[in-house]
């Protein structure tokens, strides 16, 4: 399925990578407004460096688009797509307001063109482990997250990525939105969120570190903290349930365990998990999905409802207090 990338930041090469290494996409073109980042990376993915958007949208050897683009022109070029008949890849988040996630979802479902959006983390084999063995755990009752990273020195203040117009809401918005949906993959639909943001290592002018308390529609809670100023890279989520609790890290791997010992220093059982490629996964998605054979596992009114939940948690921090998810998509 030959493929056009746009959009050459770091993120565009990783996407590019794991299509080189899946076999089942080929990119035919690329284009960027820097005509220096489409040079550099035609030459690296052996792909023609188009000179304008509108020259791959008339070129109808391309099927489909990997989007990905900044967020607040997620709609712009998602609906050019989708009136050329292209089928759509989208980096998360869908897009930076639940007014345009909505109008790119409806535009591709006007023209009947798939849409699918990356949110590789939930397909991570501890995590599917999980899911698969959810009614080995009796009622869920709680969650504790954690997605950090090391981000001192190292973030380029130009980039839309950093700014508080570019990524509304700073580090939850950016990466805690992948384990929000790790959650509500868990655990169920958010309902309503408490959340406080502060910014307290990096320079500019977003969040750096964040929590959310999230209401989940079964009842359960959970906790979600995400930090772009901890001393290096760290994941970690814990589920609860009546029947067992799963502990995930990054170091440790996945361990459950169980109800029914006796011991007080019951040892939890390690679930060996071999590791999978997930962007590989969501990419062949897509093209089994282009071709009428799949679904995408994360589409366009999945992804807006993702969406909420972290606007809800943002307006939260601003306002001080507990936001309902459908307000956020009422708005």
């Amino acid at each position: 399925m030959k493929v056009a990338c746009i959009g050459m930041g770091w993120w565009s090469d990783v996407l590019a990578d794991a299509i080189q290494r899946s076999g089942r996409l080929t990119i035919s073109a690329c284009y960027t407004r820097s005509p220096e980042k489409r040079d550099r990376f035609a030459a690296k993915y052996r792909c023609r460096a188009a000179a304008s958007y509108d020259e791959i949208l008339n070129d109808r050897s391309i099927v489909a688009i990997i989007n990905t683009t900044p967020n607040s022109v997620h709609r712009e070029t998602t609906v050019a797509a989708a009136r050329a008949g292209k089928h759509v890849f989208l980096d998360k988040p869908i897009a930076n307001t639940v007014a345009d996630a909505r109008a790119l979802t409806e535009a591709c479902r006007r023209a009947n063109v798939v849409l699918a959006l990356g949110y590789q983390r939930r397909r991570e084999s501890h995590f599917r482990w999980v899911k698969q063995h959810l009614g080995e755990f009796g009622r869920l009752v709680n969650a504790e997250a954690n997605i950090s990273r090391d981000r001192l020195g190292k973030i380029d203040l130009g980039s839309w990525r950093y700014s508080a117009e570019g990524m509304p809401g700073g580090v939850m918005l950016q990466i805690g939105i992948h384990y929000s949906d790790v959650l509500e993959y868990l655990l169920g639909p958010v309902k309503a969120v408490r959340g406080q943001s502060v910014r307290l290592v990096l320079p500019g002018d977003n969040p750096d570190v964040a929590s959310l308390i999230l209401e989940h529609e079964s009842g359960a809670l959970a906790t979600l903290n995400a930090s772009y100023a901890s001393a290096s890279e760290y994941y970690l989520l814990n589920l609860y349930g009546k029947e067992a609790t799963a502990y995930y890290d990054m170091h440790n791997g996945l361990r459950v365990l169980r109800r029914g010992g006796s011991k007080a220093d019951a040892v939890p059982d390690s679930i060996p998990c071999a590791p999978n490629d997930t962007i590989v996964e969501e990419l062949e998605e897509f093209a089994r999905a282009v071709h009428g054979d799949a679904e995408p596992e994360m589409d366009g009114e999945k992804s807006t409802a993702s969406l909420a939940v972290i606007l809800a948690g943002i307006k939260s921090a601003r306002e001080g207090r507990r936001v309902a998810v459908a307000e956020m998509m009422g708005s």
